[in-house]
């Protein structure tokens, strides 16, 4: 089966093509980014209409580099949320219009689901159950992956996303949009025993985790720092990011640790951006080899949002798809409330 996979829940368009015999065949993406950053921010007006220029070229784009036709599509997934509802609208619109001319099924996908289930695609895959960690700009949270749909979350940040600190912690330090990977690379030349910052909930008896408490020590360092010495120059502002990742990379290493131990599971499986980090990923990598359990990462390719996972995920729901009655979006969806396959 061929699954056509839509991405636009907020500044990046994917479009993918997912063979269920050969894998991923085909995935284009464009980048927002730019646009953006003019604004220091995602506009979800812009974003909206930026999708809307984008999707077909992109579809087809990965028709032209496979070969294949529209007609060789058997199904269409597309992102129904979470995310920004007019972008949400676009992919979903377009999704079900093409499923619709061509007389297929058309999928509705958790963009969440899809980043859980991207490291799927990688080699070697995870079998189920896992537990999985999910760290992105807009959710941090640690799962219980019994299989699709069987989704039980025992842990998770109380209020700012892993990725949403690196953001806004980047934006304090005076790191222009998109911050949060530009970050990440300036505090590899940081110093890591320079300064420390403290590890909100790090010994807390739960699984939960929060980070604004983080940002608002940054804040204060960079004043204390300005008021003793001025500007903060390059060297300090490495520094200053080195302690900063430090802090959130030990707290979801540590969460993550705990929740295999609660659960017996010997297999974590990391999704979403930040699970580009290569400092997170050098800790689990070394915290696997330690306590004898398996990490599993999607490619670097994948971590963003891509069309990608939503094929992917909407291959994997293909034998339980309902035939819609028209279309929604859904800005706000709890995962949890998936339907099991």
């Amino acid at each position: 089966m061929l699954v056509l996979g839509i991405e636009s829940s907020c500044d990046e368009t994917g479009v993918a093509l997912y063979d269920s015999e050969r894998g991923l065949v085909a995935h284009h993406l464009h980048t927002q980014m730019a646009m953006h950053a003019e604004y220091g921010g995602v506009v979800p007006e812009l974003a909206s209409r930026d999708h809307i220029r984008r999707v077909i070229p992109l579809t087809e784009a990965c028709l032209a580099e496979t070969g294949l036709r529209l007609t060789d599509v058997d199904a269409i997934a597309y992102t129904q949320g979470p995310g920004l509802g007019g972008a949400l609208l676009v992919g979903t619109s377009v999704a079900n219009a093409l499923a619709f001319g061509l007389d297929i099924p058309v999928i509705a996908v958790h963009h969440l689901e899809g980043h859980l289930l991207s490291p799927l695609l990688a080699e070697p895959r995870p079998a189920f159950p896992f537990l999985a960690l999910l760290v992105s700009g807009g959710h941090t949270q640690l799962m219980a992956v019994h299989g699709i749909g069987h989704y039980e979350v025992l842990g998770e940040t109380l209020d700012d996303a892993a990725g949403e600190a690196f953001d806004k912690t980047a934006k304090l330090l005076g790191i222009d949009y998109p911050g949060g990977a530009t970050l990440s690379r300036l505090a590899e030349s940081g110093d890591p025993a320079r300064f420390t910052l403290p590890r909100p909930m790090l010994n807390s008896p739960d699984l939960d985790m929060s980070f604004s408490g983080l940002k608002t020590a940054v804040l204060t360092l960079v004043r204390q720092q300005e008021a003793q010495n001025g500007a903060i120059d390059d060297a300090t502002r490495n520094d200053i990011c080195r302690a900063f990742q430090e802090a959130i990379v030990e707290v979801l290493v540590k969460k993550s640790l705990k929740a295999l131990k609660q659960t017996g599971m010997k297999r974590l499986v990391v999704a979403g951006g930040v699970g580009a980090n290569r400092q997170l990923r050098t800790a689990l990598d070394l915290a696997a080899s330690r306590r004898k359990f398996d990490v599993f990462y999607p490619p670097l390719a994948l971590c963003t949002d891509n069309g990608a996972m939503i094929a992917f995920a909407g291959a994997m729901r293909l034998a339980f798809a309902h035939p819609a009655a028209g279309f929604s979006v859904k800005p706000r969806w709890d995962l949890a409330s998936l339907p099991a396959a």
